[in-house]
């Protein structure tokens, strides 16, 4: 369970999150919003890579200020670029990099790897140039170098954004199948609809949180 206590994020002046409370336990929540909105920030605070101005930010009981570490192994993040995230030059070596640091036997990343890849349909780029990777390839490799470290949640910042129908259909499935809380960053209402709840937020403050077709509904009236 992730719990939001009273949180607030600012940048300089601008406050982007306003005296949010949230617990979030399902197994599929999704957040829309329009730009600006805080989405992503909020997206952010809850694997620690942001830290509150204000309020707590709790994973499992654990605060994202004071047990960093601990929070980072629960909770993986998706990147809405993959460019972002990918560090190594090769498919293997880039899902293996999480893993040397937690510097786990060399028998037991190789067995990780292989699994994830075969998973994911990567095995035949084991050792290609991470670059030459379509888009939706990339994509796999950036959620795959997450799963790899098998945390409990994992965080999509726009994951289907920036790329075609055909793999945003891909990665939508990729999702719908984790065992893993998905917790969802998306203006792709095809993939929020597929949540268990929706959170609406807008100005930095939460204005719905229903199920998908009501809050959906609330979304696209304010934006209208």
């Amino acid at each position: 369970m992730i719990e939001l206590r009273n949180v607030r994020h600012r940048y300089g002046e601008r406050e982007v999150l306003r005296g949010i409370d949230l617990t979030l336990a399902e197994r599929r929540v999704a957040i829309v919003g329009s730009n600006g909105s805080g989405k992503s920030t909020l997206a952010r605070l809850l694997n620690g890579l942001l830290l509150p101005d204000e309020g707590r930010v709790l994973v499992d009981g654990l605060d994202t200020r004071s047990d960093a570490r601990a929070v980072r192994r629960k909770v993986g993040f998706v990147f809405q670029d993959p460019d972002v995230q990918i560090v190594y030059p090769t498919v293997a070596e880039d899902i293996a990099f999480g893993l040397k640091n937690l510097r786990l036997p060399r028998d037991e990343i190789a067995r990780r790897v292989d699994a994830v890849m075969a998973r994911f349909g990567l095995t035949e780029h084991r050792d290609w140039p991470a670059h030459r990777l379509s888009g939706g390839q990339k994509q796999l490799l950036a959620i795959a170098s997450v799963l790899v470290l098998d945390p409990a949640y994992v965080v999509f910042d726009e994951p289907t954004t920036l790329l075609d129908l055909r793999n945003r259909r891909r990665i939508a499935g990729v999702i719908r199948d984790l065992p893993q809380t998905a917790l969802l960053i998306s203006h792709d209402l095809d993939l929020v609809a597929e949540a268990e709840r929706v959170i609406v937020l807008d100005e930095g403050r939460v204005v719905a949180d229903d199920a998908p077709a009501a809050a959906i509904a609330a979304y696209v009236a304010r934006m209208g």
